[in-house]
């Protein structure tokens, strides 16, 4: 129930009549519930378990509204569009970008080169990382190089557009981190490849 609310444009309520038809009586709540509960610890498995991304990274933003307000869903993909990290944010300035820079280099590698568009932001968390842990990482703005990240977007976007949307911060934060999980499988990221993404998913929760 848990992969299927994650992997498809799906609201609570209708994974709960899918279950019905099928035999299984739950509530939508409860569902719910165990989305909130058991997908950290999906992603941590995923952690644990994701293949090396490559050293050239596409960094960007999307925009995911909670209770009415815009937050900022920090993503990176390399060049062959492997999700590095992600990260939610409240807000859109230096220390949202650096945080998520700091966390996707600790989970993942240093990265040789960073392609950004024009955020100020972006720029300065860079630079600050460069000068405090004496990096070289290489800042580039090359817009058609963003491109895949801005694609890759849209499929976080597509699965959360039908919902009711997110009421508060931090389911908002678990449901994405579990639906960023799901698209890391789709794009078979675990280190054991040629495996179904159901096969894959099941591994995690087990």
């Amino acid at each position: 129930m848990i992969s299927v609310k994650l992997r498809f444009t799906l609201s609570y309520r209708d994974v709960e009549e899918i279950m019905i038809m099928r035999g299984v009586h739950v509530d939508h709540t409860t569902i719910q519930r165990w989305v909130y509960k058991f997908t950290p610890f999906i992603q941590l498995e995923m952690k644990k378990r994701k293949g090396r991304v490559g050293t050239s990274w596409r960094l960007d933003e999307t925009y995911i509204k909670v209770k009415g307000i815009w937050c900022y869903l920090y993503r990176a993909v390399d060049k062959l569009g492997n999700t590095v990290d992600f990260l939610l944010s409240r807000k859109r300035q230096q220390m949202s970008a650096k945080s998520f820079l700091i966390k996707a280099i600790t989970n993942n590698c240093r990265p040789r080169v960073i392609n950004i568009d024009k955020s100020g932001s972006n720029t300065a968390a860079i630079k600050v990382y460069n000068k405090r842990s004496f990096s070289k990482i290489k800042i580039r703005q090359c817009k058609y190089l963003n491109n895949i990240i801005e694609q890759d977007h849209r499929f976080i976007k597509w699965r959360i557009q039908n919902g009711l949307g997110f009421k508060s911060f931090e389911p908002a934060r678990r449901t994405l981190s579990g639906i960023e999980v799901v698209h890391m499988l789709r794009k078979n990221q675990m280190i054991e490849p040629g495996i179904t993404m159901f096969k894959s998913f099941c591994k995690l929760a087990a």
